[in-house]
């Protein structure tokens, strides 16, 4: 690895940001920490910047920025408002980033990191299905590396060839959450509890409670369209409760391939740290990782009526942005609802039907109209519920 190789991690204080700084720690210990960013959980940002002594480090919530500042013990680090996140970006290029912050808030950034980061490592999901039709004009230089760092993505990024033509169908696996084998009729009052206790993965709040409606394998599905411009009648979702098959590749020729890995975000973080630093070095750990145990292999076809999001999501005119956007966002708002508990369970896509059927147009042009859109919509959504 050469000298002064540097990376920005945003949502450092959450589930991906927590281990990322972990592997670097543990196998790319020269690694320069430029930014460390975090939501609301500033003792923990404490705690790493202490450790990693970045360059910057900012918070969205802006009220702990002078605590921060009176309890960091290296000097050189800088407190940054998150005003001022754009212009540290732009100053200060980066050759790694990796975007793991939760919801809308990436995408006032996103412009910045296109073309001041060598690679960009993405986890979110909002970013791609908001703003992937501008992916191409927001790297218009082909500056920037995009990774997709989510399971079934980046086995999509290990699998897919060159030409698309001799493929037939690809399909995105899903664990069926924590309700695998529950009809909807038992699960409408489900406690918070319980949606949120994934029986794979270890996730926030969020993205735990949509892949308990099995939104989240929806809105993969469209961030495989935009990723790899792959058309939606060759998308598909197929329930997988081992969670250890990722993608599957259907052939013309009446053959498939499937990428087999044990479902660990640490795969897909080592493998994007170690493609960016140019490493290639692959250090003997866990035996949980390797093509040793030889479990029973599961795969069906999600119930359309235990999961009645899917309805929503396959009756959606696809090809206007607006859609997916007004998707994303209507989502997003009815899990918060779901997490304040101001509605069940089963209320979740009732709230996101009656969302997307409200009527207002925009253009979709730049990151910034997006933006706009979204908190007019909120707005909207938020009058709209509150009668």
């Amino acid at each position: 690895m050469k000298e002064n190789i540097n990376i920005n991690i945003f949502g450092s204080t959450g589930e991906i940001g927590t281990k990322s700084l972990s592997i670097i720690s543990k196998y790319f210990n020269k690694l320069k920490i430029n930014i460390l960013y975090a939501n609301v959980n500033y003792k923990k940002l404490l705690k790493q910047t202490n450790t990693f002594h970045p360059k910057f480090i900012c918070i969205n919530d802006s009220s702990k920025l002078e605590y921060l500042k009176k309890n960091i013990k290296n000097n050189s680090t800088k407190v940054i408002h998150k005003s001022d996140l754009n212009k540290i970006i732009k100053n200060n290029k980066t050759d790694i980033s990796i975007l793991a912050i939760a919801g809308f808030n990436s995408l006032e950034i996103l412009p910045s990191l296109f073309n001041h980061t060598k690679f960009l490592g993405i986890v979110n999901k909002e970013c791609i299905v908001s703003a992937g039709h501008l992916f191409k004009k927001l790297n218009k230089n082909n500056y920037t590396k995009v990774c997709p760092l989510d399971s079934e993505h980046y086995s999509l990024n290990n699998l897919l060839p060159q030409e698309y033509a001799d493929i037939k169908k690809i399909y995105l696996t899903a664990s069926g959450g924590p309700f695998l084998n529950k009809k909807f009729s038992e699960i409408k009052n489900i406690s918070l509890i319980k949606a949120v206790n994934h029986p794979k993965w270890k996730m926030g709040y969020k993205n735990s409670i949509d892949s308990a409606t099995l939104m989240n394998k929806c809105l993969e599905l469209i961030e495989a369209h935009y990723l790899f411009k792959i058309p939606y009648n060759k998308l598909d979702i197929v329930i997988h409760p081992e969670s250890l098959i990722h993608s599957i590749i259907e052939y013309k020729n009446y053959t498939s391939n499937l990428n087999y890995f044990y479902h660990d975000m640490f795969i897909p973080l080592f493998n994007f740290l170690n493609f960016a630093t140019n490493i290639n070095n692959f250090p003997k750990i866990n035996n949980k990782f390797l093509f040793n145990n030889f479990n029973s292999l599961n795969f069906y076809k999600p119930n359309i009526k235990n999961y009645p999001i899917l309805n929503i999501f396959n009756s959606l005119d696809k090809k206007l942005p607006i859609n997916l956007i007004k998707l994303n966002c209507a989502n997003e708002f009815a899990v918060n609802l779901y997490i304040k508990k101001k509605i069940n369970f089963g209320d979740i896509h009732k709230i996101i039907s009656k969302s997307i059927a409200l009527d207002l147009k925009t253009n979709t042009n730049n990151i910034n109209e997006i933006i706009r859109f979204q908190k007019k919509y909120y707005d909207l959504l938020h009058t709209y519920f509150n009668k």
